[in-house]
Formats: C-alpha cells, sequence, structure tokens
C-alpha cells in the first residue's frame, strides 16, 4: 500500500507533532517545503507517487493533479484554499480540505496590530528613530471609532469582538448575520458599512470575480478612513488602492496579503509612508501552527480511512 504524504508547509518538520501523527497511522511523510520557485518539472513531480498532501500556499495547478493518480487528498493548514484547482481537484476525484478555526484568533490580533500601527503612526516613528531621531507625532485612539467588517466568520467575529472591547462602533457586512451572539454590534450593507468605516478590515472569502475593494468603493469611503487586509490579496484591486493612497481618497492602509506574493521590489506600496505591510504571517503564531498542522494531518487521516473531515471543500 502506497503511504507517502508531502508536507510542503514550511513549518512543519520531522520529529514535530504531525510528523508523529503520520508516522502512528503507517504514513511517510515526505518534506518539500515552499520556497523560491519550482521548475515546471519540479511542480508535475511534486505529488507523483503520494496518497496525501498537506499544501502550502504554493499554486497547485491542474497539470499537477493530473500527473498524480495515487493522490486521494490535498489538506491546507490554514483556511485559504483559493491556490488550488478545485474544479481540476473534484473531476479527479481528490479530496481537498481546509482547516477553518484554527488561527482566527490570530487572523483577528494582527488586524488589530496593523489598525494600531496605522493609527500611531509607527511606519513613520520607527523609522525616525531608526536613523537617529526622537519624533513624538501625535496618533488618534480606535475607541470611538467606527470599525467595519466585511465577512463574519471565525475570524471577523474575532475582529468584531475585539473592536466592541476597544469602545469602538462595530459594523459588520455579511450574507450570514448572528445577532443573537453579536452584542454590540450592528449588522449593515456593504455600501453602509465601507461609508461608515474609520478601520474597514476584511475578513471574507476570495471570489472569482472582480475585487471587492475597487475604486469606486475606496471612493465611497472616508478620506480619513484606513483600509485593512488581512485576508486575501485578491480580495483589493491594487493598482485603484495605490491610487487613492496617492490622492487621499483614503488615508492608509495595513495590508497582510498582497496581489503578488513575495512582494516585487517595484511595487509602489512598498516606499508609501501610510502603508504598513507585514509578510503574511496572519495565521502564522506558534499556537496556530500547532493547531493548524495537527487538524490538517487529521483531515489527510480521515480521508484515507473513507471518512469525511469537518473542513471539507471539495
Amino acid at each position: 500500500m502506497n503511504n507517502r504524504i508531502v508536507i510542503t508547509t514550511d513549518y512543519l518538520r520531522p520529529g514535530d507533532t504531525v510528523d508523529t501523527m503520520l508516522r502512528d497511522r503507517g504514513l511517510e511523510p515526505v518534506y518539500s517545503p515552499a520556497g523560491g520557485t519550482r521548475t515546471d518539472e519540479e511542480k508535475l513531480a511534486l505529488f507523483k507517487g503520494a496518497v496525501g498532501a498537506i499544501a502550502a500556499s504554493e499554486p497547485v495547478a491542474r497539470a499537477m493533479l493530473a500527473t498524480s493518480p495515487m493522490l486521494k487528498v490535498i489538506a491546507r493548514a490554514g483556511v485559504g484554499y483559493d491556490n488550488v484547482d478545485i474544479d481540476a481537484a473534484a473531476e479527479l476525484g481528490i479530496r481537498v480540505c481546509n482547516t477553518p478555526g484554527v488561527n482566527h484568533h490570530a487572523v483577528a490580533e494582527l488586524a488589530l496590530a496593523l489598525m494600531l500601527a496605522c493609527a500611531r503612526r509607527l511606519n513613520t516613528v520607527l523609522a525616525g528613530v531608526d536613523d537617529g531621531g526622537w519624533p513624538r507625532e501625535a496618533g488618534t485612539e480606535l475607541r470611538g471609532k467606527s470599525l467595519g467588517v466585511i465577512g463574519y466568520g471565525p475570524s471577523g467575529k474575532a475582529i468584531a469582538a475585539l473592536g466592541v472591547a476597544l469602545g469602538m462602533r462595530v459594523l459588520v457586512s455579511t450574507a450570514h448575520p448572528d445577532s443573537e451572539q453579536s452584542s454590540g454590534i450592528e449588522f449593515a450593507d456593504f455600501d453602509t458599512t465601507i461609508k461608515a468605516a474609520d478601520y474597514l478590515s476584511l475578513h471574507s472569502r476570495a471570489g472569482k470575480g472582480d475585487p471587492i475593494i475597487d475604486a469606486a468603493s475606496l471612493s465611497a469611503m472616508k478620506n480619513s478612513a484606513i483600509l485593512i487586509n488581512t485576508a486575501r490579496g485578491s480580495l483589493v484591486d491594487e493598482a485603484a488602492l495605490v491610487e487613492a493612497l496617492k490622492t487621499g481618497e483614503i488615508a492608509g492602509a495595513g495590508l497582510d496579503v498582497l496581489q503578488r506574493e513575495p512582494m516585487v521590489e517595484d511595487n509602489p506600496l512598498r516606499t508609501m509612508s501610510n502603508v504598513v505591510i507585514t509578510s503574511h504571517l496572519a495565521g502564522q503564531t506558534l499556537e496556530a501552527r500547532e493547531r493548524a498542522g495537527v487538524a490538517a494531518a487529521q483531515a489527510i487521516i480521515d480521508v484515507l480511512d473513507g471518512k469525511t473531515p469537518q473542513g471539507t471543500v471539495v
């Protein structure tokens, strides 16, 4: 029986909890960490001979799946799965799973950190201190401001709760309101939410259509508003965001995700003092990594045992 499990998630390593879980079930973890660029030949060979994979966020294209006839399941150690060709997986009978609910507190905490960094102008302050200065610019407080939340999954609920705790007015735009468990939160339509928000935090899934934050959306926001994105780079029209930041249509942005990652050298966002950028690490806490890895390994085991994991996508 083939028992090979390819692991491309770079923080999972031989001897850790996930490795032990898989080996205890008679499976053979094989490590090929995502990093840098794989050649076309390397991509096509990545999952050959494997029955399962715990995949990082690098693209998993149709051709990679089509050349892997033994592959039964791909588990993402995280929530996002838009890097996997879902249609191809479904056609080829490959189960795709994610691990919802394992990193939402980590994501919400980074969203809050980005809000605070923008509010207190930490880009400018830290750069000034590094240069030998002692800047004492006045920032703004979050208390009393309006937090708009787009999407009300686990991370959306978590940042909304933090906003309420900080004394912010919290508006949520979602197709699935949960008013019974959302004390202090107002549910509103998308247009109302983006117009009212001093901070607009994105927590929705990636769609197959146009970005939800485009030139029209940015124009509708307050000139003093800050856009926060810890969800998906594809949710934002990056060219429109750059223009809105240059012209003062919005005041700033805190971004953990971009349309192209790693960030390209000539991306104009890199040099904007009113933009705080982190390297797609919202879910990358030690605690969240442990939970995500264990959940992904359990999904692999469940599928190979003929069960349907909780985070089944297809």
